[in-house]
């Protein structure tokens, strides 16, 4: 980090255009704390993972994914939930950018994760299995608040501004802590 300031690199884990998790990330870009700035990558030319792919070199797409994880001081994921869990897309990218094993981009980072899903439950278990995807590659997780959006649809404005005040504040909460996390894992 910077004189202080944190570069955080956002991700969703849907590719549909009209994304609740895209706007959830938007929402964080504007409720971030002073001193953070989050960029936001855009998972959709990811190829699937193959390892005969990577044995050549990894594809642009994925070389520029390693490269924004790495250039971050922390990344914050939005995931929403399909079939119980993370869906393929965001499982995939975390795949390529958990390669190589053991010095991976995704090693020792410090990571934030929301979620936001049209469904009741909201997106609790896709988080816990995020966690333990995350875990394998030792990255850090912030534990609390938990940032659970469920019915989505609700939460959101015609313009995709999040209006669920609750939510807001837990997201600023996650950012809050996301940054104090960060500092403390760079601290000699």
């Amino acid at each position: 980090m910077d004189g202080g300031a944190t570069r955080v690199l956002g991700f969703a884990g849907s590719l549909r255009t009209g994304s609740y998790n895209r706007m959830l990330l938007e929402a964080a870009r504007e409720l971030a704390p002073e001193r953070m700035s989050i960029g936001v990558f855009d998972l959709k030319d990811i190829p699937l993972y193959n390892y005969d792919v990577e044995e050549r070199g990894d594809p642009e797409p994925v070389a520029a994914f390693k490269r924004a994880i790495a250039d971050a001081d922390a990344l914050l994921i939005a995931t929403p939930e399909y079939q119980q869990g993370i869906p393929g897309v965001l499982k995939n990218a975390l795949d390529w950018a958990s390669r190589p094993p053991r010095s991976s981009a995704l090693q020792d980072k410090p990571v934030a994760i929301m979620g936001a899903t049209p469904g009741m439950t909201a997106t609790a278990r896709a988080q816990v299995q995020l966690r333990q995807a995350l875990a394998y590659n030792s990255s850090y997780t912030v534990l609390q608040p938990e940032v659970l959006v469920g019915r989505a649809h609700e939460r959101f404005d015609e313009d995709g501004r999040l209006t669920d005040e609750t939510a807001g504040k837990l997201i600023r909460q996650l950012l809050l802590n996301l940054a104090d996390l960060t500092r403390r894992l760079r601290t000699p």
